[in-house]
């Protein structure tokens, strides 16, 4: 078809060039409908009741109201002899919140034609604004004709044609069209071409359906014409509408080039779906779809995926009885909340896939674990209540799936009594859970509690906190045995033990004027009391991965979980120091504790509890307004100084530029328990952009991990996991973005290699 020029977008005022809603009535027809009531008005009009026939009589600045009709003109005439009323200079039609603008507007009262020509608007109720030179439209509304059309829609975009007419049953027909969701001036208020646009030989907009239907359209990006769009639909309203979604190009070492489209479905007003086919050079090809629901009480969605292809174990080799084989494999994802009052709600997910390598061959997730869960909470004033279970598919190499807990139920209830008791707050907790493993060791376990609380603030500025915590636990398990760690185990069979804590804590702020800004220096101190616990006569399910850092420094028990507590004599000291002034802050926490009894303690070497003298940590924190964030975590050792724990995380720039840095090291010289393996770990990312839409980016993760720090690491030191970089393109209504990714590790059939994706969203055209 003939080009469509890309000055047809540009020819409306600035106002249009405003995102609109792409919605809008037969405003041709609302125009001629408003007129037919003008003749009427106008004969009567007494300026022109006496004029003889023939004559032709102007009524300077007439304005006239005919029913819910308003009019408007500089000048209004009516020719008696060839039945032409005539209606120039600034005229307006107005009739419930909808306008026609035009220099002038004829009525041929013989043939019925009704004819608004220069600087034609109209506007609909919504919003949409049609601009045309010129509109025909005979009495009886049944087809209609415009040149040099252009429709801004309110939600999103313009729609130009060379010509339009409407048919007997109201579509407006558009000839030699192009269609943009790009503002068409910068600005500056000059004009530009579109980004992007899409020209058709023929364009049908139907008012009824409030759609857009295009013929013979080709999508045109930065002047270059690209691929053609067969059967493209979209809402005139901004509603999601049925159809095809833009498509999605890759490649990589796993399947090798490959191609995805979704079709969308809406079906109803809250709920949708989407179905997803992949076509792969080297895999058979996939399907997938997601399925979407607003209910009257919350929300959900369910994902799922499906194929059939060659299986191959982590261990890369075929599961035996399937070489050259394909077995189904796919990968089922759902969550969603739903709050049934103010007080009760249901939180829950589900993630389950075939294998342990799917989602990395066919780059959904790369997560080493899938969790499932659910939760039915009630949070009342000063209550909590909770029911909730999970379990976890592993996907990590050398992992049994026999030894991953599963914990169903897992029972919370709380309660904070309204009256004080010797001044302080009580809360009681009831709490119970039940583990089972298929080929591991099975743990039941309930305990009730009592904690008490009283702060006080002091004559002189002290913050003074007192606790008191009663516990009282029972436990049961089997096949305790099956645990390889044997600090983890604990006896089988039933178990019970008691627990007391008592503790003391007393802050001091101290605040003044300093370097130009204001700081708060806080030394603190504590006390912490307990008996001796029976800690390995119970399992350890869900306290095992403790270590000394600054967030769990004055916590009552370092341990995370409720299985293991600390118990003995100890006393805790650090100091907080906060600074702030011209746009910077500045945050500091360092301490260190010391065992005051001679108890022997069941924390692991390495940790940074296990003498009397913990290790030395603290954090640093440095902002500067909105460019710099810093952060840094550290553990000493009490002997040498030597680092124990150096984590670093870093963003240095703007939203569109910035530079990101984290960096953990844990050497901790911990052997005899698998969950506190030293490594070594970074990981980069950045963005530049330029010319004001263009940006590069790129990230990055190595494992810095030697065979020295971790034995059972196959890491040299130096091993990139996974790298990426691309190029995008991003203004306010298009998005191109070109991505390499490089993996470097095969696991199974999750292959090692390059990969390369385009990905292409456009504004007011699919979804991404």
């Amino acid at each position: 078809m003939p080009p469509v020029p890309e000055t047809l977008l540009q020819t409306a005022p600035k106002a249009a060039g405003k995102p609109v809603r792409r919605r809008f009535l037969p405003t041709c027809a609302l125009a001629a409908a408003l007129f037919w009531a003008l003749p009427a008005a106008a004969q009567d009009h007494p300026d022109q009741g006496d004029s003889p026939p023939g004559a032709s009589k102007a009524a300077p600045g007439s304005q006239l109201i005919s029913g819910p009709i308003a009019f408007e003109a500089d000048e209004v005439a009516y020719a008696y002899n060839d039945e032409v009323v005539t209606a120039t200079g600034n005229v307006v039609l107005r009739r419930d919140g909808q306008s026609v603008r035009a220099d002038k507007v004829t009525w041929n009262r013989t043939t019925g034609q009704i004819e608004a020509t220069g600087n034609i608007r109209l506007v609909d109720a919504d919003g949409n604004q049609l601009f045309t030179d010129k509109v025909e439209l005979t009495d009886e509304l049944k087809a209609g004709a415009m040149q040099n059309l252009l429709l801004a829609l309110r939600d999103g975009g313009r729609l130009a044609a060379f010509t339009g007419e409407r048919d007997a049953s109201g579509r407006l027909i558009l000839t030699r069209a192009a269609f943009s969701g790009c503002p068409i001036e910068d600005e500056d208020g000059c004009p530009k071409n579109p980004t992007w646009q899409i020209n058709a030989t023929r364009v049908t907009y139907d008012p009824d359906r409030k759609s857009i239907h295009f013929t013979g359209a080709r999508l045109h990006i930065f002047g270059v014409t690209l691929m053609p769009l067969p059967g493209l639909t979209i809402a005139s309203d901004g509603r999601p509408i049925n159809g095809l979604l833009i498509p999605d190009i890759e490649f990589n070492a796993s399947n090798g080039a490959q191609i995805s489209d979704a079709w969308y479905q809406r079906l109803g007003d809250n709920k949708d779906l989407t179905v997803t086919g992949t076509v792969f050079s080297k895999a058979p090809p996939m399907i997938a779809a997601q399925y979407r629901q607003l209910a009257d009480k919350g929300a959900f969605q369910i994902t799922g995926y499906a194929t059939r292809s060659r299986l191959i174990s982590v261990s890369g080799e075929a599961n035996p009885g399937t070489a050259g084989e394909v077995a189904f494999r796919g990968y089922l994802y759902a969550n969603g909340k739903f709050q049934f009052d103010p007080n009760w709600s249901l939180t829950g997910s589900l993630r389950l896939a075939s294998d342990r390598t799917f989602l990395r061959r066919y780059g959904i997730s790369m997560d080493d674990r899938l969790r499932s869960s659910f939760d039915l909470e009630r949070v009342g004033d000063t209550s909590y209540f909770s029911i909730s279970g999970w379990a976890t598919q592993t996907m990590r190499v050398g992992d049994r799936q026999g030894l991953v807990p599963v914990a169903l139920p897992v029972i919370d209830w709380r309660k904070r009594l309204a009256d004080p008791v010797l001044g302080g707050k009580v809360e009681l907790q009831l709490n119970s859970l039940a583990i089972t493993r298929t080929a591991g060791q099975d743990t039941q376990r309930a305990f009730a509690q009592a904690q008490w609380n009283l702060t006080r603030l002091t004559p002189w500025g002290q913050v003074v906190s007192l606790t008191a915590l009663g516990r009282g636990d029972i436990y049961h398990s089997d096949q305790n045995d099956l645990t390889t760690t044997a600090t983890y185990q604990g006896l089988p069979g039933w178990q019970g033990r008691a627990i007391a804590i008592a503790a003391a804590d007393v802050m001091w702020p101290l605040t003044g004027q300093v370097f130009g800004g204001t700081q708060v220096l806080t030394p603190r101190f504590q006390i912490v009391a307990a008996p001796p616990i029976r800690n390995l006569a119970v399992p350890n399910e869900d306290a095992r991965a403790i270590d000394l850092e600054d967030s769990n420094l004055f916590a009552l028990n370092r341990f995370p979980g409720y299985d293991r507590v600390e118990d003995g004599l100890r006393f805790t000291y650090g100091v907080d120091w906060q600074w702030q002034g011209r746009g910077i802050a500045l945050n500091g926490t360092i301490g260190q504790s010391v065992r005051l009894s001679n108890q022997v303690t069941i924390v692991p070497e390495g940790t940074g509890l296990a003498s009397r003298t913990s290790d030395i940590v603290g954090r640093t924190e440095v902002r500067f307004r909105d460019i710099v964030k810093f952060t840094h975590r550290y553990r000493l050792d009490k002997d040498n100084l030597a680092v124990r724990r150096n984590e670093i995380d870093a963003t240095v720039g703007s939203s569109r530029t910035y530079v990101e840095l984290g960096y953990l090291r844990l050497n901790r010289d911990i052997t005899q328990v698998e969950d506190l393996q030293d490594r070594e770990e970074l990981r980069l990312a950045g963005r530049v952009a330029f010319a004001r839409f263009w940006s590069v980016f790129a990230s990055g993760i190595v494992n810095l991990t030697s065979q020295q720090e971790d034995p059972s690491s196959n890491s040299d030191g130096f091993q990139p996991l996974r790298t990426r970089l691309g190029i995008a393109y991003q203004d306010d209504c298009i998005e191109v973005a070109f991505t390499w990714r490089r993996d470097y590790q095969t696991t199974g059939d999750a292959a090692k290699g390059n990969s390369f994706q385009v990905h292409l969203a456009l504004r007011n055209l699919g979804v991404r």
